[in-house]
């Protein structure tokens, strides 16, 4: 029974040796098929943009809550921009989650091509968009190696994922879960829920809170440091692999007493592809799960649909 995540060495995908770029795929897919999620040690985000990335996101979440609201627009859904605590909650979640976040998207140029919403710029902090914006370009690259090992263990071609996710809508997420005071009952910072994307990177978080729930029913603690990425799938990428890879559900908790006083931040990156990209489960997942789990859905249907559950749409 899981009692932690598998850590996976991401040089075997970057030596170049076919064998070990191979032995990375099977390690990366069985984690994925039977957990959901693996941590990589030896990536190649740079740690210390992200150590700058996050003293600058902490500058933002410290303005006057009048000053964050000016750079909130509510016909962008919370897509790009600022969303502010107590908005976003899991679905069938009654309760709220006890954050606050901002969105990173694609360059402008590629936004507009895609037609996405192009992005907010914070006139007090242009070092929160420029470094923003070249954690995004470092986690897109990542993300795409990642998916060509997942491509790999699925028996597609390699860039299988490319085309959808390189103009794709990805996003990256700085989130700030303020101190914990007096909470109402059933709260949490993060409800448990599932990713709607294809999968998620999750650099180092400050402050512990993250748990994966395990096939016993029990939650795990998830302990990620500047030296690993935590690596996710979403439910995108469940519905194409027809349940192959698995979308698990995970949290971020309440912290104890000791923790209560202090605010938490984590910078996950969703990849998410471009809004035609085909969900429909593959033909040889079906053959080897026995049956079709899921009914055809476009990726951007499928985001639409979740967006309106989770409460910003």
């Amino acid at each position: 029974m899981m009692s932690s995540i598998p850590i996976l060495d991401y040089s075997k995908y970057t030596s170049g040796d076919p064998d070990a770029i191979q032995e990375f795929s099977q390690e990366l897919g069985s984690a994925f098929q039977n957990i959901g999620f693996a941590s990589i040690k030896n990536h190649d985000i740079d740690n210390k943009l992200l150590e700058r990335f996050y003293a600058t996101a902490r500058s933002f979440f410290d303005l006057p809550l009048h000053k964050k609201l000016e750079y909130h627009f509510p016909e962008l859904h919370g897509q790009r921009g600022y969303t502010s605590f107590g908005v976003e909650h899991a679905k069938d979640n009654p309760f709220p989650d006890l954050k606050e976040f901002w969105h990173f998207g694609q360059k402008d140029d590629v936004a507009i091509t895609e037609g996405f919403p192009i992005n907010v710029a914070v006139q007090e902090l242009r070092e929160f968009n420029e470094m923003g914006m070249k954690l995004y370009t470092e986690f897109l690259k990542t993300g795409i190696n990642i998916l060509r090992s997942v491509a790999t263990f699925l028996s597609l071609d390699k860039d299988y994922f490319t085309p959808f996710v390189k103009p794709g809508n990805s996003i990256l997420r700085p989130i700030h879960y303020p101190p914990v005071q007096n909470a109402e009952e059933g709260a949490i910072r993060a409800g448990a829920h599932e990713d709607i994307n294809l999968i998620t990177l999750l650099a180092s978080a400050d402050g512990k809170g993250l748990e994966v729930l395990n096939k016993a029913g029990e939650w795990v603690a998830v302990n990620n440091n500047s030296e690993s990425l935590v690596i996710n799938v979403g439910d995108m990428l469940d519905r194409l692999s027809n349940g192959v890879l698995r979308s698990t559900t995970h949290r971020v908790s309440l912290p104890t007493a000791v923790y209560a006083k202090h605010s938490r931040y984590s910078i996950p990156f969703f990849v998410h592809p471009v809004s035609n990209m085909s969900l429909n489960c593959l033909e040889h997942c079906i053959m080897s799960e026995g049956k079709k789990k899921y009914e055809d859905i476009s990726a951007g249907e499928f985001l639409e649909q979740r967006l309106r559950e989770i409460g910003l749409m």
